[in-house]
Protein backbone atom coordinates (compact mmCIF):
# COMPACT_ATOMS: atom_id res chain seq x y z
CA UNK A 1 0.00 0.00 0.00
CA UNK A 2 1.83 3.29 -0.78
CA UNK A 3 2.24 5.51 1.97
CA UNK A 4 -0.25 7.99 0.14
CA UNK A 5 -3.27 6.07 0.45
CA UNK A 6 -4.61 8.44 3.26
CA UNK A 7 -2.97 11.53 2.01
CA UNK A 8 -5.10 14.88 1.52
CA UNK A 9 -1.90 17.35 1.30
CA UNK A 10 -0.26 18.35 -1.66
CA UNK A 11 3.63 20.28 -1.78
CA UNK A 12 6.10 20.87 -3.91
CA UNK A 13 10.33 19.10 -3.02
CA UNK A 14 12.53 20.16 -2.35
CA UNK A 15 11.67 21.93 0.98
CA UNK A 16 14.92 23.12 1.38
CA UNK A 17 16.31 24.22 -2.00
CA UNK A 18 19.89 24.47 -2.78
CA UNK A 19 22.94 23.07 -1.74
CA UNK A 20 21.01 21.36 1.59
CA UNK A 21 22.95 17.55 1.58
CA UNK A 22 22.31 14.37 4.33
CA UNK A 23 19.85 15.60 5.85
CA UNK A 24 18.84 15.01 9.61
CA UNK A 25 14.80 16.33 10.91
CA UNK A 26 13.36 15.89 14.48
CA UNK A 27 10.08 17.08 15.30
CA UNK A 28 10.19 18.72 19.12
CA UNK A 29 6.68 18.81 20.99
CA UNK A 30 8.27 21.01 23.60
CA UNK A 31 9.51 23.59 21.24
CA UNK A 32 6.01 24.85 20.64
CA UNK A 33 5.92 21.54 17.94
CA UNK A 34 8.48 22.51 15.86
CA UNK A 35 10.25 20.38 13.52
CA UNK A 36 14.21 21.21 13.15
CA UNK A 37 16.69 20.30 10.22
CA UNK A 38 20.39 20.06 9.50
CA UNK A 39 22.64 19.71 6.82
CA UNK A 40 26.20 18.64 5.82
CA UNK A 41 28.62 21.56 5.29
CA UNK A 42 32.20 20.48 5.03
CA UNK A 43 34.06 22.89 3.92
CA UNK A 44 32.20 26.39 4.56
CA UNK A 45 31.85 28.02 7.70
CA UNK A 46 29.43 29.00 9.17
CA UNK A 47 28.41 25.22 9.48
CA UNK A 48 25.79 23.03 9.77
CA UNK A 49 23.21 25.46 10.16
CA UNK A 50 19.96 24.61 12.59
CA UNK A 51 16.72 25.17 9.93
CA UNK A 52 13.23 25.33 11.69
CA UNK A 53 9.26 25.04 10.26
CA UNK A 54 6.11 25.06 11.87
CA UNK A 55 4.44 23.36 8.70
CA UNK A 56 7.18 21.69 6.89
CA UNK A 57 7.25 23.76 4.25
CA UNK A 58 8.14 27.14 5.40
CA UNK A 59 12.09 26.94 6.77
CA UNK A 60 14.11 29.64 8.75
CA UNK A 61 17.84 29.08 9.46
CA UNK A 62 17.99 29.98 13.15
CA UNK A 63 21.56 29.23 14.42
CA UNK A 64 24.23 27.34 13.02
CA UNK A 65 25.85 25.30 15.40
CA UNK A 66 29.33 25.82 14.01
CA UNK A 67 29.55 29.16 14.34
CA UNK A 68 33.19 30.01 16.12
CA UNK A 69 36.60 29.18 14.83
CA UNK A 70 38.04 27.47 17.88
CA UNK A 71 35.04 25.03 18.05
CA UNK A 72 36.79 23.67 15.01
CA UNK A 73 40.00 25.20 13.97
CA UNK A 74 41.78 22.49 12.11
CA UNK A 75 39.32 23.34 9.14
CA UNK A 76 41.48 26.40 8.07
CA UNK A 77 43.99 23.51 7.12
CA UNK A 78 41.81 21.91 4.50
CA UNK A 79 43.25 22.59 1.71
CA UNK A 80 43.43 19.47 -0.57
CA UNK A 81 42.53 18.74 -4.35
CA UNK A 82 39.29 16.61 -2.82
CA UNK A 83 38.14 19.86 -1.56
CA UNK A 84 35.59 17.72 -0.10
CA UNK A 85 37.03 17.86 4.11
CA UNK A 86 35.23 19.46 6.90
CA UNK A 87 31.70 18.30 8.58
CA UNK A 88 29.98 15.49 6.88
CA UNK A 89 26.87 14.47 7.62
CA UNK A 90 25.03 15.41 11.00
CA UNK A 91 22.31 13.96 13.28
CA UNK A 92 20.15 15.72 15.13
CA UNK A 93 18.21 14.49 17.92
CA UNK A 94 16.28 15.99 21.23
CA UNK A 95 15.85 14.40 25.04
CA UNK A 96 15.26 16.28 27.71
CA UNK A 97 15.40 19.42 27.04
CA UNK A 98 18.97 19.57 25.10
CA UNK A 99 19.80 19.04 21.22
CA UNK A 100 22.31 17.05 20.49
CA UNK A 101 24.18 17.18 17.43
CA UNK A 102 26.75 14.43 16.38
CA UNK A 103 29.05 14.73 13.14
CA UNK A 104 31.83 13.37 11.67
CA UNK A 105 34.84 15.51 10.50
CA UNK A 106 36.90 14.45 7.14
CA UNK A 107 40.02 15.32 6.40
CA UNK A 108 41.25 13.73 3.33
CA UNK A 109 45.32 14.51 3.55
CA UNK A 110 47.88 12.86 4.56
CA UNK A 111 45.18 10.18 4.65
CA UNK A 112 41.37 9.42 4.76
CA UNK A 113 40.58 10.12 8.44
CA UNK A 114 36.95 10.16 10.58
CA UNK A 115 35.99 11.73 13.63
CA UNK A 116 33.46 12.06 16.06
CA UNK A 117 32.03 15.38 17.69
CA UNK A 118 29.25 16.19 19.61
CA UNK A 119 27.81 19.25 20.10
CA UNK A 120 24.65 20.07 22.30
CA UNK A 121 22.38 23.25 23.02
CA UNK A 122 19.65 24.55 25.09
CA UNK A 123 18.46 26.45 22.57
CA UNK A 124 18.15 26.23 19.17
CA UNK A 125 17.83 29.83 18.06
CA UNK A 126 20.98 30.97 19.61
CA UNK A 127 24.51 30.27 17.75
CA UNK A 128 26.28 30.97 21.27
CA UNK A 129 24.51 28.20 22.75
CA UNK A 130 26.13 25.56 20.61
CA UNK A 131 28.42 23.90 22.70
CA UNK A 132 32.30 23.56 21.79
CA UNK A 133 31.98 20.33 20.49
CA UNK A 134 33.17 17.02 22.47
CA UNK A 135 35.41 14.76 20.93
CA UNK A 136 34.87 11.01 20.52
CA UNK A 137 36.42 8.22 18.58
CA UNK A 138 34.69 7.07 15.44
CA UNK A 139 35.35 4.64 13.01
CA UNK A 140 34.00 5.69 9.70
CA UNK A 141 31.14 8.72 8.91
CA UNK A 142 28.34 9.42 8.88
CA UNK A 143 27.67 9.16 13.46
CA UNK A 144 24.37 8.11 14.68
CA UNK A 145 22.77 8.83 17.81
CA UNK A 146 19.96 6.43 19.80
CA UNK A 147 19.16 6.06 23.01
CA UNK A 148 18.14 2.70 24.59
CA UNK A 149 15.13 2.38 27.20
CA UNK A 150 17.34 2.13 29.69
CA UNK A 151 19.53 5.39 28.97
CA UNK A 152 22.47 3.34 27.11
CA UNK A 153 23.51 5.80 23.96
CA UNK A 154 24.89 3.98 20.91
CA UNK A 155 26.31 5.47 17.94
CA UNK A 156 25.87 3.92 14.53
CA UNK A 157 28.26 4.77 12.27
CA UNK A 158 29.06 4.07 8.25
CA UNK A 159 29.83 0.60 7.74
CA UNK A 160 27.57 -0.53 9.44
CA UNK A 161 28.87 -0.78 13.14
CA UNK A 162 27.64 0.57 16.38
CA UNK A 163 29.63 1.71 19.57
CA UNK A 164 28.45 3.00 22.88
CA UNK A 165 29.10 6.80 23.83
CA UNK A 166 29.52 8.37 27.13
CA UNK A 167 27.84 11.76 26.94
CA UNK A 168 29.94 13.16 29.71
CA UNK A 169 33.27 11.72 28.66
CA UNK A 170 33.21 10.97 24.89
CA UNK A 171 34.52 7.11 25.86
CA UNK A 172 33.47 4.72 23.21
CA UNK A 173 32.76 0.87 24.29
CA UNK A 174 34.24 -1.60 21.47
CA UNK A 175 32.62 -1.34 17.99
CA UNK A 176 31.06 -4.33 16.39
CA UNK A 177 29.51 -4.82 13.13
CA UNK A 178 25.86 -5.12 12.86
CA UNK A 179 24.30 -5.54 9.64
CA UNK A 180 26.18 -4.94 5.91
CA UNK A 181 23.44 -3.77 4.21
CA UNK A 182 21.40 -5.40 1.33
CA UNK A 183 24.07 -5.71 -0.84
CA UNK A 184 24.59 -1.84 -2.13
CA UNK A 185 28.24 -0.46 -2.35
CA UNK A 186 28.69 2.25 0.55
CA UNK A 187 26.33 1.15 3.47
CA UNK A 188 26.42 4.57 5.01
CA UNK A 189 24.00 6.95 6.98
CA UNK A 190 22.29 4.54 9.10
CA UNK A 191 19.57 5.76 11.84
CA UNK A 192 18.11 3.64 14.34
CA UNK A 193 14.06 4.08 15.53
CA UNK A 194 12.59 1.84 18.08
CA UNK A 195 8.96 1.11 17.40
CA UNK A 196 6.36 -1.19 18.78
CA UNK A 197 9.20 -3.38 19.90
CA UNK A 198 11.28 -3.25 16.91
CA UNK A 199 14.64 -1.63 16.46
CA UNK A 200 15.04 -0.20 13.23
CA UNK A 201 17.69 0.55 10.54
CA UNK A 202 17.33 2.57 8.22
CA UNK A 203 20.73 3.20 5.55
CA UNK A 204 22.13 4.69 2.81
CA UNK A 205 23.26 2.15 -0.15
CA UNK A 206 24.72 2.35 -3.83
CA UNK A 207 26.87 5.61 -2.86
CA UNK A 208 25.16 9.25 -3.56
CA UNK A 209 25.14 8.87 -7.32
CA UNK A 210 22.83 7.09 -9.74
CA UNK A 211 22.70 4.24 -7.71
CA UNK A 212 21.70 5.71 -4.12
CA UNK A 213 18.98 3.87 -2.28
CA UNK A 214 17.74 3.45 1.28
CA UNK A 215 17.20 0.09 2.67
CA UNK A 216 15.47 -0.56 6.15
CA UNK A 217 16.35 -3.64 8.50
CA UNK A 218 15.08 -4.10 12.05
CA UNK A 219 15.65 -6.21 15.02
CA UNK A 220 14.56 -6.90 18.71
CA UNK A 221 18.05 -6.13 20.20
CA UNK A 222 19.60 -2.67 19.39
CA UNK A 223 22.31 -4.45 18.58
CA UNK A 224 21.15 -6.86 16.04
CA UNK A 225 21.47 -9.01 14.36
CA UNK A 226 19.74 -7.38 11.93
CA UNK A 227 17.01 -8.77 9.54
CA UNK A 228 16.82 -6.84 6.10
CA UNK A 229 13.53 -5.91 4.30
CA UNK A 230 12.56 -8.42 1.84
CA UNK A 231 10.92 -5.25 -0.38
CA UNK A 232 14.49 -3.51 -0.14
CA UNK A 233 15.07 -0.90 -1.19
CA UNK A 234 12.85 0.76 0.68
CA UNK A 235 13.29 3.90 -1.69
CA UNK A 236 14.88 4.85 -4.71
CA UNK A 237 14.82 7.07 -7.91
CA UNK A 238 17.42 4.67 -9.92
CA UNK A 239 16.80 3.24 -13.00
CA UNK A 240 14.24 5.44 -13.76
CA UNK A 241 13.45 8.82 -15.09
CA UNK A 242 12.31 11.14 -12.90
CA UNK A 243 13.82 14.51 -12.70
CA UNK A 244 15.05 13.64 -9.06
CA UNK A 245 17.80 11.07 -8.63
CA UNK A 246 20.47 10.31 -6.26
CA UNK A 247 17.50 9.71 -3.68
CA UNK A 248 18.81 8.67 -0.51
CA UNK A 249 20.64 9.18 2.84
CA UNK A 250 16.86 9.67 4.40
CA UNK A 251 16.24 10.48 8.44
CA UNK A 252 12.16 9.59 9.29
CA UNK A 253 10.71 11.49 11.96
CA UNK A 254 6.67 11.60 13.44
CA UNK A 255 4.91 14.86 14.21
CA UNK A 256 2.07 15.70 16.22
CA UNK A 257 -0.28 14.28 14.86
CA UNK A 258 1.69 10.20 14.53
CA UNK A 259 1.77 10.60 10.73
CA UNK A 260 5.79 9.68 9.97
CA UNK A 261 7.71 11.60 7.42
CA UNK A 262 10.88 11.03 5.99
CA UNK A 263 13.93 13.60 5.05
CA UNK A 264 16.42 12.67 1.71
CA UNK A 265 18.74 14.28 -0.44
CA UNK A 266 18.22 14.46 -4.15
CA UNK A 267 19.20 16.24 -7.13
CA UNK A 268 17.57 17.86 -9.47
CA UNK A 269 18.95 16.48 -12.80
CA UNK A 270 17.10 13.77 -14.19
CA UNK A 271 19.07 10.38 -15.52
CA UNK A 272 21.26 11.98 -17.42
CA UNK A 273 23.01 13.27 -14.28
CA UNK A 274 25.21 15.65 -15.97
CA UNK A 275 23.44 19.51 -14.66
CA UNK A 276 22.98 19.69 -11.14
CA UNK A 277 24.13 23.18 -9.85
CA UNK A 278 22.66 23.26 -7.31
CA UNK A 279 23.75 19.24 -5.95
CA UNK A 280 21.89 17.47 -3.04
CA UNK A 281 18.72 19.69 -2.07
CA UNK A 282 16.49 18.35 0.52
CA UNK A 283 13.23 16.30 0.01
CA UNK A 284 10.55 15.28 1.57
CA UNK A 285 8.04 12.29 1.64
CA UNK A 286 5.26 10.91 3.48
CA UNK A 287 5.95 7.44 5.16
CA UNK A 288 3.38 4.62 5.51
CA UNK A 289 4.01 2.68 9.25
CA UNK A 290 1.64 0.18 10.31
CA UNK A 291 2.11 -1.34 14.05
CA UNK A 292 4.59 -3.96 13.59
CA UNK A 293 4.89 -3.70 10.09
CA UNK A 294 7.83 -2.59 7.97
CA UNK A 295 7.72 1.45 6.38
CA UNK A 296 6.15 2.22 2.82
CA UNK A 297 7.21 5.33 1.43
CA UNK A 298 6.19 7.14 -2.31
CA UNK A 299 8.61 7.54 -4.97
CA UNK A 300 10.43 10.88 -4.09
CA UNK A 301 8.83 13.42 -7.15
CA UNK A 302 8.48 17.48 -7.09
CA UNK A 303 4.64 17.15 -6.86
CA UNK A 304 3.66 15.04 -3.73
CA UNK A 305 0.87 14.15 -2.14
CA UNK A 306 1.17 13.62 1.47
CA UNK A 307 -0.74 13.67 5.59
CA UNK A 308 -2.07 16.55 6.11
CA UNK A 309 0.68 19.21 6.38
CA UNK A 310 0.61 21.39 10.01
CA UNK A 311 -0.51 25.08 9.71
CA UNK A 312 1.20 27.73 8.44
CA UNK A 313 -0.72 30.12 10.28
CA UNK A 314 2.30 30.35 13.07
CA UNK A 315 5.25 29.93 10.66
CA UNK A 316 6.40 33.93 11.03
CA UNK A 317 6.93 33.49 14.84
CA UNK A 318 9.64 31.43 14.62
CA UNK A 319 12.22 33.01 17.12
CA UNK A 320 15.64 34.21 15.33
CA UNK A 321 16.76 36.94 13.05
CA UNK A 322 18.21 34.21 10.61
CA UNK A 323 16.41 34.39 6.69
CA UNK A 324 13.81 32.05 5.35
CA UNK A 325 15.49 29.46 3.16
CA UNK A 326 13.50 30.57 0.13
CA UNK A 327 14.11 34.58 0.46
CA UNK A 328 15.03 36.85 -1.68
CA UNK A 329 18.72 39.05 -0.36
CA UNK A 330 18.06 42.98 -0.42
CA UNK A 331 21.38 43.61 1.66
CA UNK A 332 22.87 47.34 2.41
CA UNK A 333 25.28 46.72 4.71
CA UNK A 334 24.00 49.47 6.88
CA UNK A 335 26.17 51.20 9.69
CA UNK A 336 25.93 48.93 12.77
CA UNK A 337 24.87 45.97 10.79
CA UNK A 338 26.04 42.41 10.44
CA UNK A 339 26.94 40.17 8.11
CA UNK A 340 23.59 37.94 7.03
CA UNK A 341 23.49 34.41 9.12
CA UNK A 342 23.32 32.54 5.79
CA UNK A 343 26.11 34.00 4.08
CA UNK A 344 29.16 31.53 3.76
CA UNK A 345 32.70 31.97 4.05
CA UNK A 346 34.67 29.03 2.14
CA UNK A 347 37.08 27.81 5.15
CA UNK A 348 38.14 31.14 7.78
CA UNK A 349 37.93 34.22 6.69
CA UNK A 350 40.87 36.61 8.42
CA UNK A 351 39.20 38.69 10.43
CA UNK A 352 40.38 41.98 8.90
CA UNK A 353 38.64 41.14 5.20
CA UNK A 354 35.17 41.96 5.22
CA UNK A 355 34.56 45.18 6.91
CA UNK A 356 30.78 46.69 7.35
CA UNK A 357 30.23 50.32 6.57
CA UNK A 358 34.11 50.85 7.13
CA UNK A 359 34.92 54.61 7.65
CA UNK A 360 34.20 56.94 4.82
CA UNK A 361 31.95 53.92 2.96
CA UNK A 362 28.19 53.73 4.58
CA UNK A 363 26.03 50.90 3.36
CA UNK A 364 28.89 49.24 2.00
CA UNK A 365 30.94 45.97 2.59
CA UNK A 366 34.96 46.55 2.06
CA UNK A 367 36.76 43.41 0.83
CA UNK A 368 40.97 43.19 1.23
CA UNK A 369 41.94 41.07 -1.49
CA UNK A 370 43.40 37.70 -0.70
CA UNK A 371 46.38 36.21 -3.05
CA UNK A 372 43.71 33.95 -4.85
CA UNK A 373 40.92 32.26 -4.74
CA UNK A 374 41.79 29.29 -6.53
CA UNK A 375 44.04 26.73 -5.24
CA UNK A 376 46.17 26.50 -1.87
CA UNK A 377 47.39 30.15 -1.16
CA UNK A 378 50.60 29.99 0.65
CA UNK A 379 51.19 26.96 2.18
CA UNK A 380 50.71 26.79 5.89
CA UNK A 381 48.35 25.40 8.22
CA UNK A 382 46.52 29.00 10.02
CA UNK A 383 43.95 31.32 8.88
CA UNK A 384 46.50 33.40 7.67
CA UNK A 385 47.93 31.20 5.06
CA UNK A 386 44.71 29.46 3.99
CA UNK A 387 41.91 31.96 3.70
CA UNK A 388 40.50 33.64 0.71
CA UNK A 389 38.48 36.84 0.59
CA UNK A 390 35.21 35.02 -0.64
CA UNK A 391 31.86 35.50 0.79
CA UNK A 392 28.70 33.79 -0.67
CA UNK A 393 25.07 32.30 -0.39
CA UNK A 394 23.12 28.82 -1.53
CA UNK A 395 21.86 28.82 -5.30
CA UNK A 396 18.50 28.18 -3.76
CA UNK A 397 16.26 28.90 -7.34
CA UNK A 398 16.51 27.20 -10.57
CA UNK A 399 15.49 31.10 -12.44
CA UNK A 400 17.61 33.79 -9.91
CA UNK A 401 18.73 36.89 -10.85
CA UNK A 402 21.93 37.63 -8.24
CA UNK A 403 23.37 41.34 -8.27
CA UNK A 404 26.09 43.53 -6.47
CA UNK A 405 27.83 47.28 -7.42
CA UNK A 406 31.46 47.36 -6.93
CA UNK A 407 33.32 50.40 -6.58
CA UNK A 408 36.67 49.85 -6.90
CA UNK A 409 40.20 51.83 -7.46
CA UNK A 410 42.65 48.98 -8.45
CA UNK A 411 46.40 50.41 -8.29
CA UNK A 412 48.54 47.44 -8.91
CA UNK A 413 48.69 44.82 -12.04
CA UNK A 414 46.19 41.63 -11.61
CA UNK A 415 44.22 43.30 -9.12
CA UNK A 416 40.50 42.17 -8.97
CA UNK A 417 37.38 41.91 -7.28
CA UNK A 418 34.29 39.92 -8.52
CA UNK A 419 31.44 37.72 -8.75
CA UNK A 420 31.56 34.12 -9.07
CA UNK A 421 29.44 30.81 -9.16
CA UNK A 422 31.40 28.69 -6.86
CA UNK A 423 31.27 25.00 -6.35
CA UNK A 424 34.91 24.57 -4.84
CA UNK A 425 38.23 26.21 -4.74
CA UNK A 426 39.07 24.51 -8.15
CA UNK A 427 35.82 24.95 -10.04
CA UNK A 428 34.21 28.30 -10.11
CA UNK A 429 33.34 30.83 -12.63
CA UNK A 430 34.18 34.00 -12.08
CA UNK A 431 33.10 37.68 -13.52
CA UNK A 432 35.54 40.86 -12.16
CA UNK A 433 36.76 43.95 -12.67
CA UNK A 434 40.44 43.78 -12.94
CA UNK A 435 43.40 45.83 -13.49
CA UNK A 436 45.31 44.69 -16.80
CA UNK A 437 47.90 46.30 -19.27
CA UNK A 438 46.68 48.00 -22.13
CA UNK A 439 46.69 46.34 -25.40
CA UNK A 440 47.40 49.38 -27.21
CA UNK A 441 50.07 50.43 -24.58
CA UNK A 442 51.48 47.77 -22.27
CA UNK A 443 52.93 50.07 -19.92
CA UNK A 444 49.37 51.79 -18.87
CA UNK A 445 46.97 49.90 -16.80
CA UNK A 446 43.76 49.94 -17.18
CA UNK A 447 40.93 48.12 -15.45
CA UNK A 448 39.09 45.31 -17.65
CA UNK A 449 35.96 43.40 -17.25
CA UNK A 450 37.30 40.12 -17.61
CA UNK A 451 35.15 36.40 -17.39
CA UNK A 452 36.83 32.98 -16.87
CA UNK A 453 36.29 29.42 -15.79
CA UNK A 454 38.65 27.75 -13.45
CA UNK A 455 37.34 23.87 -13.87
CA UNK A 456 39.33 20.42 -12.90
CA UNK A 457 36.39 18.46 -13.11
CA UNK A 458 35.42 15.50 -15.18
CA UNK A 459 36.96 15.85 -18.47
CA UNK A 460 34.69 15.87 -21.50
CA UNK A 461 33.11 19.28 -20.65
CA UNK A 462 34.00 22.09 -22.76
CA UNK A 463 35.51 24.95 -20.72
CA UNK A 464 34.96 28.30 -22.33
CA UNK A 465 37.47 30.98 -23.34
CA UNK A 466 38.45 33.90 -21.23
CA UNK A 467 36.76 37.10 -22.29
CA UNK A 468 38.76 40.10 -21.47
CA UNK A 469 36.96 43.37 -22.25
CA UNK A 470 38.35 47.00 -21.41
CA UNK A 471 36.08 49.27 -19.25
CA UNK A 472 38.08 52.23 -20.34
CA UNK A 473 41.15 54.02 -21.50
CA UNK A 474 41.55 55.96 -18.20
CA UNK A 475 44.68 55.39 -15.84
CA UNK A 476 44.49 52.75 -12.94
CA UNK A 477 44.01 55.78 -10.14
CA UNK A 478 40.64 56.11 -11.62
CA UNK A 479 37.46 54.44 -9.28
CA UNK A 480 35.08 52.02 -11.47
CA UNK A 481 31.52 51.86 -9.93
CA UNK A 482 30.07 49.05 -12.01
CA UNK A 483 26.98 46.19 -11.26
CA UNK A 484 28.14 43.07 -11.70
CA UNK A 485 25.41 40.38 -12.28
CA UNK A 486 24.55 36.58 -12.60
CA UNK A 487 21.50 35.06 -13.79
CA UNK A 488 20.23 31.81 -14.41
CA UNK A 489 17.45 32.25 -16.73
CA UNK A 490 17.10 28.64 -17.86
CA UNK A 491 17.74 25.17 -16.24
CA UNK A 492 21.17 24.74 -18.11
CA UNK A 493 22.79 28.13 -18.59
CA UNK A 494 23.93 31.11 -16.53
CA UNK A 495 23.79 34.71 -17.78
CA UNK A 496 27.09 37.23 -16.86
CA UNK A 497 26.60 40.21 -17.53
CA UNK A 498 28.58 44.20 -16.56
CA UNK A 499 27.93 47.87 -16.99
CA UNK A 500 29.68 50.52 -15.58
CA UNK A 501 27.70 53.10 -13.71
CA UNK A 502 27.45 56.32 -15.89
CA UNK A 503 28.65 55.02 -18.74
CA UNK A 504 25.99 54.09 -21.00
CA UNK A 505 27.84 52.32 -23.96
CA UNK A 506 29.49 50.34 -22.40
CA UNK A 507 28.09 46.51 -21.99
CA UNK A 508 29.57 42.98 -21.29
CA UNK A 509 27.42 39.64 -21.13
CA UNK A 510 28.18 35.95 -22.06
CA UNK A 511 27.60 32.98 -21.01
CA UNK A 512 28.43 29.75 -19.19
CA UNK A 513 27.09 26.11 -18.55
CA UNK A 514 25.57 25.64 -15.46
CA UNK A 515 27.09 21.82 -16.36
CA UNK A 516 31.10 23.85 -15.18
CA UNK A 517 29.74 23.85 -11.09
CA UNK A 518 27.83 20.57 -11.30
CA UNK A 519 30.07 17.45 -9.78
CA UNK A 520 33.72 17.36 -10.79
CA UNK A 521 35.69 18.27 -7.12
CA UNK A 522 32.16 19.26 -5.94
CA UNK A 523 30.88 15.80 -5.81
CA UNK A 524 28.62 16.56 -2.14
CA UNK A 525 28.41 20.28 -3.00
CA UNK A 526 26.53 22.63 -4.71
CA UNK A 527 26.35 26.46 -6.65
CA UNK A 528 27.27 29.21 -4.30
CA UNK A 529 26.47 32.72 -5.38
CA UNK A 530 28.96 35.48 -4.38
CA UNK A 531 31.71 37.91 -4.56
CA UNK A 532 35.34 37.82 -4.10
CA UNK A 533 38.33 40.31 -4.20
CA UNK A 534 42.28 39.15 -5.12
CA UNK A 535 45.95 40.48 -5.76
CA UNK A 536 46.72 37.34 -8.08
CA UNK A 537 49.21 36.48 -6.73
CA UNK A 538 50.40 39.68 -7.10
CA UNK A 539 51.94 42.67 -4.60
CA UNK A 540 48.32 44.52 -4.80
CA UNK A 541 46.25 45.47 -1.37
CA UNK A 542 43.62 47.82 -2.43
CA UNK A 543 40.61 47.88 -0.66
CA UNK A 544 37.03 47.31 -3.15
CA UNK A 545 33.87 48.11 -1.63
CA UNK A 546 30.64 46.04 -2.71
CA UNK A 547 26.92 47.44 -2.28
CA UNK A 548 23.55 46.71 -2.77
CA UNK A 549 23.54 43.05 -2.66
CA UNK A 550 20.82 41.79 -4.27
CA UNK A 551 19.71 38.21 -4.87
CA UNK A 552 15.75 37.47 -5.98
CA UNK A 553 14.65 34.04 -6.84
CA UNK A 554 11.89 33.64 -9.64
CA UNK A 555 10.83 30.08 -9.37
CA UNK A 556 11.90 26.15 -9.37
CA UNK A 557 12.12 24.11 -11.80
CA UNK A 558 10.82 20.54 -10.76
CA UNK A 559 10.47 18.51 -13.93
CA UNK A 560 7.42 18.16 -16.27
Amino acid sequence: MAASANANSTYTNPILPGWHSDPSCIFVPEQDNTFFCTVSTFLTFPGIPIYASKDLQNWKLVSNAFNRQSQVPRLANETSQTQQDGLWAPTLRYRTGKFYLATSYVSMQPAFTAQGLLFTSDNPYSDDAWSDPMHFHLGDIDPDLFWDDDGTVYVSYAGISQQNLDLKTGATGPAYKIWSGSGGRTPEGPHIYKKDGWYYLSIGEGGTELGHRQTVARSRRVSGPYEGYSGNPLLTNANTTEYFQTVGHADFFEDANGNWWGAALATRSGPQWTVYPMGRELVLFPVRWEEGDWPVVDQVRGRMDGWDLPSAGSCKGIPGDGAYVDASDDVHFAPGSSIPSHFLYWRFPKEDSFAVSPPGHPFSLRLLPSESITGNGVPGNDVESTAITLIMRRQSHTYFAYSVDVSFGPQVDGEEVGVTVFLTQFQHIDLGIVLLPSAEDSDTLVPHVRFRVTYLGAQGVDIPETIIQPLTQRHSSSTVQARLQIQAVNTTHYALSARVLGVAEFKFETHAEARLVSGGTGPFTGALLGVYATSNGGLGQTASYISNWKYHGHGQYIGG
